[in-house]
């Protein structure tokens, strides 16, 4: 296991648990970081497997939280209704991943020039979006009905195409269905947890026979950097957008896109 390697896969780590729930697409910041740093692992598992560390900061910061409601199952309806409606945001993600996942790992996730692209369009987007006087009728994330859940599940199949970004599709499109930015934010952290625990699956699954000790060492880096970046922003990303809004990301995608393209045209990095 190289230095190198080392340095790289806790940088990247540390880029994924800064990005994973801000809607700026940390697929996409892992893979062109990566691109362009010239690191490879097999399958590209190492951009998904290190996203369960970041889950793991939800979990910590959540867990009260999420077990008043496990608690709370048997003999409360709200609780009940919480956790169908993240299941049944979850369902469209899980089958569309399960059947596109060869697709989207050997082509879309090879494409630099895809995700560079669709950084900028979705920032161009999250600014559009940002600028509309809405009006929100749902403000409490444990109220959301099912059909409003099952709709922001679409809208995390965008994601599959990476420089989406999962929070950002599932942010979006909860907020033009009614909600408001911080039950927004919240919900997509909560549909975060089981999409990505799936996605961890079914990678290591697909991937079994391809690594090596030497990259799950390298994983674990990314995992452990993740974990502790991302309780950061966990933190304090509700206050921030409840008050700013996503201008702030809607730019960071923008330039991080025009930069990635600028990149890719000068030949930096690995072969695009």
């Amino acid at each position: 296991m190289e230095d190198q390697s080392i340095l790289s896969a806790l940088f990247l780590g540390l880029i994924e648990g800064l990005t994973e729930f801000i809607p700026v697409s940390s697929t996409a910041h892992v893979l062109l970081a990566g691109h362009f740093l010239g690191f490879k692992s097999p399958g590209n598992t190492f951009a998904v497997l290190i996203q369960l560390g970041a889950i793991l900061a939800i979990l910590s910061v959540y867990f009260r939280k999420l077990f008043l409601i496990a608690v709370a199952l048997p003999t409360d309806p709200g609780s009940r209704r919480f956790v169908a409606a993240i299941l049944v945001a979850f369902l469209p993600a899980a089958i569309i991943g399960a059947l596109a996942h060869d697709f989207i790992k050997s082509v879309l996730f090879e494409t630099p020039m895809v995700i560079c692209v669709m950084l900028i369009l979705g920032g161009f987007v999250l600014l559009w979006v940002d600028k509309l006087k809405l009006t929100p009728r749902y403000t409490e994330v444990t109220d959301y009905p099912l059909s409003l859940a099952f709709k922001i599940g679409l809208c995390q199949c965008l994601a599959m195409i990476p420089g989406t970004s999962r929070s950002g599709a599932t942010i979006v499109g909860a907020l033009l269905l009614g909600t408001d930015k911080r039950s927004a934010a919240e919900f997509s952290f909560f549909l975060a947890m089981p999409t990505m625990v799936g996605a961890f699956a079914l990678d290591l699954y697909k991937n079994r026979h391809a690594l090596s000790f030497d990259d799950g060492a390298i994983i674990g880096i990314g995992f452990i950097a993740a974990f502790l970046s991302a309780l950061l922003v966990v933190k304090a990303l509700l206050d921030f957008v409840s008050k700013r809004g996503y201008a702030l990301f809607a730019w960071w995608r923008i330039v991080v896109g025009v930069l990635g393209l600028a990149g890719l045209m000068l030949g930096i990095g690995g072969a695009a």
